[in-house]
């Protein structure tokens, strides 16, 4: 691996080295308003949430690398304490890639970027229309990271009022990843859709004690057949498997001829593996515990 001192990077470089690294990261688009009234609209990828309750979200407006000065959103929320947070769908990107184009302040980023402009519900900021869900925040704290081009400034938001459309929900009316189709950011021009193929369940109880690693048998944890994956999903199973279960494996007709095969422990941690990824994991964990029955 190689090592990276920060101090001997420039803000260029640094920058580029975390957004590669650390990814993907949700896409705020975030609207303000001026004290003269002029509409900002600009795009925020060191962005995430905080707390439930309250409902708090952060995002950071760094300072410009050219002359470390603050952009119109920085500007905007210092004086009014008020924005609103848009999420970034697969439908809008592109449009939302308009609104990073650093305009005059005179110029509306909507306009520009083809997006439609509603009025919120308790703050002065508009809300985008094509955007499926609308954090109205106030401001409760913004905290400077430095005063280098580069350095970002924490915007501490509490959500007052949150609009969701019903489009993205599901028949319980929670938030379907399918059909809100968010986007995530990457390094340099790189995105991600966090839809289709891309979303995976995983299920881990969090009330209930799994065995953990140091519990699986010596024969699993070297194995070239299981990935760190597999050995994660035996890992989070509740109790060992029964040592009878385990037994009664040999009564098995394919059993048997696994274990009077070649490779036998290969081959069971083969059917495993594939149990595994079936969701069949108390059943692989029988063919695991079985295969450390036998010599190596």
């Amino acid at each position: 691996m190689i090592q990276i001192d920060p101090s001997g990077k420039t803000a260029g470089e640094m920058h580029q080295l975390l957004v590669g690294t650390v990814a993907p990261r949700p896409i705020a688009l975030v609207s303000t308003k001026g004290e003269n009234g002029q509409i900002n609209l600009a795009p925020y990828s060191f962005f995430n949430v905080f707390s439930s309750k309250p409902p708090i979200l952060v995002f950071s407006a760094a300072l410009r690398g050219t002359d470390s000065t603050a952009k119109d959103t920085l500007i905007n929320v210092r004086k009014t304490r008020e924005v609103v947070i848009n999420v970034v769908t697969h439908n809008m990107v592109n449009q939302m890639a308009i609104t990073s184009i650093q305009y005059p302040p005179d110029v509306s980023e909507f306009t520009k970027a083809g997006f439609t402009s509603i009025p919120s519900q308790i703050v002065k900021p508009p809300r985008v229309a094509e955007s499926p869900v609308h954090f109205e925040c106030t401001v409760l704290d913004i905290i400077p990271m430095g005063d280098d081009g580069g350095a970002g400034n924490l915007v501490i938001c509490q959500a007052q009022v949150i609009h969701i459309a019903n489009s993205v929900l599901d028949d319980q009316e929670r938030v379907d990843p399918h059909k809100i189709d968010l986007m995530g950011r990457m390094g340099r021009a790189f995105y991600t859709r966090a839809s289709g193929g891309s979303i995976h369940k995983i299920y881990q109880p969090t009330t209930t004690l799994g065995i953990g690693f140091d519990q699986l048998p010596p024969s699993a944890l070297h194995s070239t057949i299981l990935s760190g994956n597999d050995l994660g999903r035996l890992a989070g199973i509740p109790d060992l498997p029964p040592q009878e279960d385990v037994r009664q494996l040999t009564t098995l007709a394919a059993i048997q001829t696994i274990l009077h095969s070649d490779y036998p422990i290969r081959s069971l941690h083969e059917k495993a593996k594939t149990y595994i990824s079936n969701g069949q994991v108390e059943e692989a964990a029988k063919l695991i515990w079985l295969a450390d029955t036998l010599p190596s």
